[in-house]
């Protein structure tokens, strides 16, 4: 049995545990609805969230990302249409002894390989069969291969002109052809007209056969002779015949024939024997009369 004091201790203590008690359940059930409020508040704002668009956008997976659609090459540049030098030579005009000596000495397939080179081009000049079989003096039957193979690239530039240009290189000194540097050309410029002149040959471009760039193709009346192979000792150019003197007629009485003896018979075109047959003739004749007569 407790003391009374002690009794109304312990029971004081007891009372104030349960009031401690009844204050610590308040507090866990107030904690507990905060919670509650808490979790329902969280869970609320993360439905929120998931079915937000940002979030779908998030969620789903990126498509994955394709390789750049390469862009496409663009089509080569057409060819350029050359010239073909033996198609043209053979039937654009009566070149074929050139084109023999291109084609057997094989000169064509440089011509052609310049003539492809649409940069620089080719300017050609083709003498005509004619010039070959005017040619006596010099010969270009002892030529050797090698001399005919150098004939023949003298006869081409390296390079495309048009008439035009020739003004100009009228005015710049020897241009070298393709046989090399000591196979040039002289070029004047004559009223519109074109003259050559490499020492033994002298002359012009007749037509321009092709002239279109980058070839350009000339037609001249000789055969280019160079001094490379000829030497310099040139023989003189003949000088030109003179005309025949014609005898003026006489001046005539009034009412005469206007012809004088000698008139008559320079413009019957009898020459000075003849008409000294005629004279023995009419002697002749007059002799006979006479003795008849007699």
């Amino acid at each position: 049995m407790l003391h009374p004091s002690w009794q109304q201790s312990y029971q004081w203590n007891f009372e104030k545990l349960g009031t401690r008690e009844t204050h610590y359940n308040i507090w866990t059930r107030k904690m507990n609805k905060e919670m509650d409020f808490t979790v329902i508040l969280a869970s609320s704002f993360l439905v929120v969230l998931l079915c937000s668009p940002l979030a779908s956008s998030q969620s789903t997976a990126a498509p994955p990302t394709l390789p750049p659609t390469p862009t496409p090459t663009p089509a080569p540049a057409p060819a350029p249409e050359y010239v073909n030098l033996a198609d043209l030579l053979s039937v654009a005009g009566p070149f074929q002894t050139f084109l023999n000596y291109l084609q057997s000495t094989k000169t064509m397939q440089t011509f052609q390989n310049q003539a492809n080179d649409t940069v620089e081009g080719l300017t050609l000049f083709v003498p005509k069969d004619q010039a070959f079989k005017s040619l006596k003096n010099p010969s270009l039957s002892n030529l050797t291969e090698d001399q005919i193979k150098q004939l023949c690239l003298f006869h081409a530039l390296p390079h495309y002109y048009t008439l035009a240009d020739f003004v100009n290189l009228s005015q710049t000194g020897p241009v070298d052809s393709m046989a090399g540097d000591d196979y040039s050309l002289n070029f004047t410029d004559v009223s519109g007209t074109v003259q050559l002149d490499s020492g033994w040959t002298r002359t012009k471009v007749s037509s321009a056969v092709h002239a279109t760039e980058p070839v350009a193709i000339y037609q001249v009346d000789k055969v280019l002779l160079p001094e490379a192979i000829f030497g310099t000792d040139i023989p003189p150019v003949p000088a030109p015949a003179p005309a025949p003197d014609i005898a003026p007629a006489a001046d005539t009485e009034k009412g005469g024939s206007g012809l004088s003896p000698t008139s008559l018979f320079s413009s019957s075109g009898y020459s000075v024997a003849k008409l000294g047959a005629v004279c023995v003739e009419l002697v002749y004749l007059v002799v006979l009369a006479f003795g008849y007569l007699i």
